[in-house]
């Protein structure tokens, strides 16, 4: 049993319910930052697990079983068929020019304001993804103008997964996770003309996976 194995679970579990790792934490009665990515490791990079009352007291808010909870950390990527929660179809939705503009987002990183429109996108049980419609060609050939992304808050991350990250001072934008440590985060470009950007893991206010496009 790794360290990133409890962890996935928990992101696993907590998107299973339409959850981010902190709305998780805060479901279940702890600290909402217990499960934040920078709890995850200390300063010095060593491994930080969470402890056995948090899990219980995960299992308990959210209904799953323990062997549910144990199929997560030994590979399963979803909870078994009819132990999940039923997905929405409508979303938030803004163009990604707007999206580093102050009042679209709060500080967690979820959609807020009343300058979103709605549309209809493959159901998703997570309560705070939303949608954000490609304009220009910046990020051809992998999105053109006029697709929409559908971004979740709640899904774990990996190295290889496209992502919505919004860096300290506003700037929001589509990039691909290819390298992650405890101090340091890279993103490639999606277009081939742009350079891979290198960050302190401070630097980034919250980074969220793509997972869908109307391509």
């Amino acid at each position: 049993m790794r360290h990133d194995d409890i962890w996935r679970a928990i992101d696993t579990l907590a998107a299973e319910h339409g959850l981010s790792p902190s709305g998780l934490a805060r479901k279940a009665g702890l600290d909402p930052t217990s499960f934040n990515l920078s709890k995850r490791r200390t300063g010095e990079g060593k491994f930080r697990w969470p402890s056995t009352e948090s899990l219980a007291k995960v299992l308990q808010a959210t209904g799953a079983r323990l062997e549910d909870f144990t199929a997560l950390v030994m590979g399963a990527r979803a909870l078994p068929e009819g132990r999940q929660r039923r997905g929405r179809t409508r979303l938030p939705l803004i163009d990604m020019a707007q999206a580093g503009r102050a009042g679209f987002f709060d500080d967690g990183g979820y959609p807020a304001g009343a300058g979103w429109d709605q549309t209809e996108m493959p159901a998703t049980s997570d309560a705070n993804a939303y949608a954000l419609r490609i304009a220009g060609a910046s990020l051809e050939p992998v999105y053109r103008e006029g697709d929409i992304i559908l971004a979740s808050p709640a899904a774990p991350v990996r190295v290889g997964d496209r992502v919505v990250a919004r860096a300290v001072g506003g700037i929001v934008m589509a990039k691909r996770l290819a390298r992650r440590t405890a101090t340091r985060i890279e993103l490639a470009g999606l277009n081939p003309a742009d350079p891979e950007l290198r960050f302190a893991t401070e630097e980034l206010t919250w980074m969220h996976r793509i997972v869908w496009a109307s391509q």
